[in-house]
């Protein structure tokens, strides 16, 4: 039996036990957590109000700007890791937590920023859009630009997780070409022996760990003959030990990123369904995709 799987084998067994399988949110994470929101905001607000200047990628340096346009122009879709940074310089950290934040970007020819965000704020359908990872997904409530969504998620990769949660999104409209929203995460629990009869929610808080805290950042803009779709997503979840590297930790760090490029990839091929771009259309940017 090679060093590898052993190594795998231990870290199973691990998991096996209570200890292994929960996790607490301590009150220090969240504060972490909290901080680097609060910087992340910040970013965004400066960010926002530049001239000509709206969209992140907006504020890359020319070279880097172009390769992703260039990207995005293919139909494929921009992904960045971003970490926030404090006065000091120092790389914001939670203890006994991870905060994964990511950037995703596409760019839909031929969909307008109304069409667009009639998609995104169909939430009753996004089991459908963005299946399979939203298993189920309710609008609870809209009050305005205000919406209480629910999502039942499923995340898979060695290990299969399945959380229940609720979010509040805002939506601030702009202009006729711009538009941006936040969206907070305000219950995740996690759900032990999911669609059997003994299924139930782990106590919130003290479960697995997988994923605590869910905030994303979108922007909408039109321009080019499409829409600009892009969204930060920043979430929090468990530390990893040392014996669960080898089971965990491809769950821990790498869902973050697949989850918002799955996101990002869907919401472009499902504007790209809906409102797909005529044949020899003039303001046709990127060609059909």
């Amino acid at each position: 039996m090679g060093t590898r799987m052993l190594g795998f084998i231990l870290a199973l067994l691990a998991l096996q036990t209570t200890e292994a399988r929960s996790a607490d949110l301590k009150p220090q994470t969240l504060e972490a957590f909290a901080k680097y929101v609060e910087f992340t905001e910040a970013r965004i607000q400066k960010e926002l109000i530049r001239p000509n200047s709206f969209l992140y990628i907006d504020g890359l340096s020319g070279p880097q700007r172009s390769q992703a346009l260039a990207l995005l122009r293919r139909g494929d879709v921009y992904m960045e890791r971003l970490k926030m940074r404090d006065a000091s310089g120092h790389v914001l950290e939670a203890p006994d937590g991870i905060i994964h934040h990511w950037m995703g970007a596409v760019f839909v020819p031929c969909a307008t920023l109304q069409q667009t965000l009639e998609l995104v704020e169909d939430y009753d359908r996004h089991q459908d859009i963005y299946k399979p990872e939203v298993l189920r997904s309710r609008l609870i409530s809209r009050n305005g630009n205000d919406f209480k969504i629910y999502y039942r998620l499923r995340k898979k990769k060695i290990i299969t997780v399945t959380l229940n949660t609720d979010h509040d999104v805002r939506y601030f409209p702009l202009d006729a070409t711009h538009c941006w929203s936040r969206s907070y995460s305000t219950r995740i629990a996690e759900v032990a022996d999911a669609d059997s009869p003994r299924e139930g929610e782990k106590p919130v808080g003290h479960d697995g760990g997988f994923l605590w805290r869910l905030y994303s950042y979108w922007r909408f803009e039109g321009k080019d003959g499409g829409v600009y779709v892009e969204c930060e997503s920043i979430s929090l979840t468990r530390d990893v030990p040392a014996l669960l590297k080898p089971l965990i930790n491809p769950f821990i760090t790498g869902i973050p990123k697949e989850s918002l490029q799955m996101t990002m990839g869907s919401t472009r091929s499902a504007l790209v369904g809906r409102h797909p771009c005529k044949t020899n259309s003039p303001d046709t940017v990127g060609g059909r995709p």
